[in-house]
């Protein structure tokens, strides 16, 4: 069996990578710098991204992608701005005729063409003349969590049941328990566009109102990602269960949400260049603002929490006048 795969080493990918191993797997973990790659070997910890956590034998850390090679399955951990990049690197690498399972844990959309993560990867297995077979991981679990082995759970999409099964079996533990499904679209896009409600919600704390502002930002919210997903062609029940709700809700009322967290910050008065300069983290929320509404636009699908977060990011719109422009919209039935 060959070793499981990760690339990129923040706070995700290495609770995943230790996860994977806990499960009975080798597990190769890499990290974009040299610098980086040896001081979690040498301290057999990530500190800078999950504290207090032990790396486990099993898992190897490297930086050098030709290493990566005869990973499969391959979790792909990093940034969505940055993943088209690192994603084309590794398959040059790959011999002709392989084919490589590659698992999205990142969650975004592209600005231009509106690809989504595992879209990247086939358009770059195309281009570098390989075989891919795509999936995605998403779910309500934050890494320190899921890294100290708190029970928590998620899903993985394939279109092909198969594969999404496949991963289930090589991924869950004790304490991680992974459902599949083919709703490839759905989970996606519902893991892109809950980091947005999500800065909505820190703006919600930021701004001292309450929990009743909270709930119906939430639910709202929710009411946004399933409009989207289902234009796209994902399935309505996905976006009630673990990669819609269950994430939504987390990622909004949860003291580790780096997207709720931007939003407190916003709220505070601070700018995009200043909460980017202030934290090593990224809250993917603040780079897919943009393209999901932009997706939203293209589509004519109304997502006017996501407008209005974008427009606090990138026009310098006060949050206060955000929520007093959604309050103020015009009355409609709830369902339609």
């Amino acid at each position: 069996m060959r070793p499981v795969g990760v690339l990129g080493a923040g706070s995700f990918g290495t609770a995943l990578g230790v996860n994977a191993a806990r499960a009975g797997t080798r597990v190769r973990l890499w990290a974009r710098q040299e610098s980086t790659a040896r001081e979690l070997a040498r301290t057999r910890r990530n500190e800078g991204y999950l504290p207090g956590v032990d790396l486990p034998a099993d898992l190897t850390v490297t930086s050098e992608l030709e290493s990566m090679i005869g990973c499969d399955p391959v979790i792909v951990a990093v940034p969505s701005h940055g993943l088209r990049e690192i994603t084309r690197r590794f398959l040059e690498g790959i011999p002709a005729g392989e084919t490589r399972t590659l698992v999205s844990a990142s969650k975004g959309v592209e600005l231009e063409g509106h690809a989504r993560m595992t879209e990247v990867f086939s358009q770059e297995a195309e281009a570098a003349g390989c075989k891919v077979e795509v999936a995605a991981l998403s779910g309500p679990t934050f890494a320190g969590e899921l890294a100290r082995g708190v029970a928590s759970a998620a899903v993985v999409a394939a279109a092909d049941s198969a594969v999404a099964g496949r991963l289930c079996e090589r991924f869950s533990t004790e304490n991680f328990r992974l459902y599949s499904s083919v709703d490839l679209v759905g989970v996606e896009l519902g893991g892109a566009t809950k980091n947005v409600i999500a800065i909505g919600a820190g703006m919600v704390h930021g701004l001292g109102l309450g929990q009743n502002t909270l709930a119906a930002l939430i639910t709202r919210g929710l009411h946004e990602l399933a409009r989207l997903g289902v234009a796209c062609g994902g399935l309505p029940q996905t976006f009630s269960g673990l990669a819609g709700l269950g994430d939504l809700v987390l990622t909004c009322t949860g003291g580790a949400s780096r997207n709720r967290s931007a939003g407190v910050a916003l709220a505070e008065g601070k700018t995009l260049e200043q909460i980017r300069e202030e934290t090593h983290t990224v809250a993917e929320g603040l780079v897919n603002a943009r393209s999901v509404a932009s997706l939203a636009s293209d589509l004519g699908i109304e997502m006017p929490i996501t407008e209005q977060m974008n427009a606090v990011i990138y026009e310098g719109k006060a949050p206060d006048a955000a929520l007093a422009d959604l309050m103020g919209r015009d009355l409609k039935a709830e369902v339609e």
